[in-house]
């Protein structure tokens, strides 16, 4: 993985999302590109990852790992990041709980996440960058939140994230996308 500078989280909207993509994007060009896509098909909550994986592997992206079908989660999360090409560019994307008024945001940062934190599990830091969807509000119970999230809210979401990442990686579709919306 890439050693930056990570930068504190700033909470952005979906255009926000597509500028801090297409920067991305630039910086990098030449460079091979990687979404992990980090959750499980287990949890609505916790299925924006892999949502996010499968929306980009039927638009035909390539370097992305975790979908529904093969999703990234506790169970194969640390085998995966052992096995990332150390000169890959990863963009780390996952779930969060945040303040109830910032649901459907993001928070992206140049630097890694750290997942499961909200379920207080122990996993290290991913990603030369990160994007973290606020899925629901923070509450005593957050494994429990994750569980009782609103599919269509994850759903949403994981369309804005796809429909930016295909939009930085190809200027061309972005026009298309802001069709559909």
């Amino acid at each position: 993985m890439i050693d930056l500078k990570p930068t504190e989280a700033e909470r952005v909207d979906s255009r926000e999302l597509l500028t801090f993509l297409k920067d991305i994007v630039s910086s990098h060009a030449g460079e091979q590109l990687l979404f992990l896509c980090i959750g499980t098909d287990r949890s609505t909550g916790d299925s924006l990852g892999p949502w996010v994986g499968t929306l980009l592997e039927e638009r035909g992206l390539d370097g992305v790992i975790g979908t529904l079908r093969n999703p990234c989660d506790a169970n194969t999360l640390a085998k995966i990041v052992r096995e990332l090409p150390e000169k890959a560019v990863v963009v780390a994307i996952d779930a969060c709980l945040g303040r109830a008024e910032n649901i459907g945001t993001f928070l992206v940062r140049r630097g890694p996440l750290v997942p499961a934190r909200s379920v207080n599990r122990s996993f290290g830091p991913v990603g030369a960058y990160s994007i973290a969807g606020i899925v629901n509000a923070n509450s005593l119970k957050p494994y429990w939140t994750l569980q009782s999230t609103s599919l269509y809210q994850v759903m949403e979401m994981a369309r804005e994230i796809a429909n930016a990442i295909i939009g930085a990686m190809n200027p061309t579709n972005e026009e298309r996308m802001n069709e559909d919306e």
